[in-house]
């Protein structure tokens, strides 16, 4: 879903490669090491994950093999190659129990397995002594390609006259095309035209030429930072913007009437952060990047997946 949302939206003087399942295999160190090595990347972004919340309770095993020691591979190989990591996180990190923003100095404190296993995997590119490193939270994500909330509301709004959706857990949702700007915006802080910065080369692969010359930031911003849309909303807010959006877009929708409940009232196997909303003051000052608000975002993918 967001590996997409990366590749649709590259600018152009990067040379975007793609791997996935079963070519590449997260897990395997030795698969990553070489596949990296071959590739000789300058930059790398990790958009893989084992995001079934509720599946990781079970499967936590499986999935820190994913969440946890597969970033560290990554953060081993861009070492070894000079190159830069992106590694998208999440903010089941957090206990959910501040009730204010969170910022990345806040201490974490993962309540599922989910949780757990992203965590590994930051600590793993902490612990590898990789220098040249972003840790990017995000919450709620969706977007074209993929399972999220949006097209379970849609589906259901679609099939259902009344909707129960838990209306006591704040958040902030994220469309994957603003994160997939927001990638590059903090990629652009180390490979952008900085004064004083050394040369960088951006080489194609297939042809063996180099399609553009930028620099290194003197002092690049590296380390943890937040990202979502602006705002904040319950689930149940959600639900109730994304059918009045369909309502709006002129859709057909058998929905009456969203009924709001509590946490206890819809119980599942992970526990979910009761609020994690980010704050964003570090990536807004290190990119110069304004962040749309959540419900324009919204209004843009529900008219745009018609």
């Amino acid at each position: 879903m967001l590996a997409q949302a990366v590749r649709r939206i590259a600018p152009a003087e990067y040379d975007v490669f793609g791997y996935d399942l079963p070519e590449f295999d997260l897990t395997n160190r030795e698969q990553v090491l070489a596949a990296m090595t071959a590739l000789e990347p300058e930059l790398i972004v990790n958009c893989a994950a084992f995001t079934n919340v509720d599946g990781c309770e079970t499967e936590e095993e499986a999935a820190t093999r994913v969440n946890g020691d597969g970033p560290g591979y990554l953060a081993e190989a861009a070492k070894a190659l000079g190159a830069a990591l992106l590694h998208v996180s999440t903010d089941y990190v957090f206990d959910g129990r501040k009730m204010e923003p969170y910022t990345e100095d806040d201490p974490v404190s993962p309540q599922s397995a989910y949780g757990r296993s992203k965590l590994a995997g930051e600590r793993a590119i902490l612990e590898s002594g990789l220098e040249e490193y972003f840790i990017l939270r995000t919450s709620w994500l969706y977007g074209p390609g993929g399972k999220n909330f949006v097209e379970t509301i849609v589906r259901l709004a679609m099939e259902r006259e009344e909707l129960r959706i838990v209306a006591d857990q704040v958040g902030t949702p994220t469309y994957t095309e603003d994160l997939a700007e927001g990638v590059f915006n903090l990629l652009k802080t180390v490979t952008n035209d900085f004064k004083g910065g050394d040369e960088l080369q951006v080489t194609s692969k297939e042809s063996g030429q180099k399609s553009s010359l930028v620099t290194r930031h003197p002092s690049p911003p590296y380390g943890i930072y937040h990202f979502s849309n602006a705002g904040s909303c319950s689930w149940y807010d959600f639900a109730e913007a994304i059918v009045e959006e369909l309502k709006q877009s002129g859709e057909e929708i058998a929905c009456q009437r969203i009924l709001p409940i509590r946490t206890e009232e819809y119980p599942l196997p992970a526990a979910r952060p009761a609020f994690s909303v980010f704050s964003k003051n570090k990536y807004m000052q290190a990119t110069g990047a304004a962040i749309p608000e959540w419900r324009e975002s919204l209004k843009k993918y529900i008219s745009n997946r018609q």
